[in-house]
């Protein structure tokens, strides 16, 4: 197995940075739309509670593998978090290093950029509650970038202000039961959307629903999560 450079898992598969400290750690169709800046009503919280966020204060520590496969080439690496804390554990082939969110040293970035890029993959219908640095546009019956499926379109865009990458806009798109079923990734200065992948392989871990595997659609490329738990 061959392992691919952490930093180019960071920066090329999905810049997913936008914040580096979330709340718990301190072809369309004719359709309509809506334009907000308000997190705190309608979809963005049905998103999150679809996902099983009225149990994240139950949760003392997560941990998970963020596997990144590009071909043939597989890069992982592993993470526990213990959000009441801002405890972070990363482990990799070369690396195990410990740190906490809420004690931010310039020597371990590296670190807190995958810790970021990873739980934004792993978690981010909770980052919709618990982000404040965007705005957001609802459209109804939109072409999915990879199935076609018709589906409710929310593009979440992101200011051009702190965290790692500022300015990027994610579009979610979401079935009539408010789970995500497929994204796409604009970075900040582009038109064009990089990376599109599903949300599928949902399981429910101690009531907290995480999709385990984001592909591509021409298959080449995914991110899958493995070695899950939440307790």
């Amino acid at each position: 197995m061959k392992h691919l450079s952490l930093l180019l898992v960071s920066l090329l598969f999905l810049g997913a940075c936008n914040q580096k400290k979330d709340k718990s750690e301190e072809s369309k169709s004719e359709s309509t739309s809506e334009v907000s800046s308000d997190k705190g009503i309608g979809i963005l919280e049905d998103i999150a509670s679809a996902n099983g966020y009225e149990n994240w204060s139950e949760v003392d520590s997560i941990s998970y593998t963020f596997n990144a496969q590009n071909g043939d080439n597989i890069s992982s690496r592993t993470w526990k978090w213990k959000p009441k804390t801002g405890e972070v554990t990363m482990k990799t082939q070369d690396t195990t290093l410990t740190y906490n969110t809420n004690k931010f040293e310039e020597d371990i970035a590296f670190a807190d950029r995958g810790f970021v890029n990873d739980k934004y993959w792993l978690l981010f219908p909770f980052h919709l509650v618990w982000d404040d640095n965007f705005d957001y546009e609802v459209t109804e019956q939109v072409e999915a970038p990879i199935s076609g499926e018709l589906m409710q379109e929310i593009a979440i865009m992101y200011k051009d202000e702190a965290g790692y990458t500022p300015g990027d806009t994610y579009h979610i798109y979401v079935d009539e039961n408010k789970m995500i079923r497929e994204w796409s990734y604009t970075p900040k200065g582009s038109d064009e959307p990089r990376l599109a992948t599903t949300w599928e392989d949902y399981d429910d871990f101690n009531g907290i629903k995480i999709a385990r595997m984001h592909d591509t659609k021409e298959g080449s490329f995914k991110i899958y999560f493995t070695d899950i738990s939440v307790n």
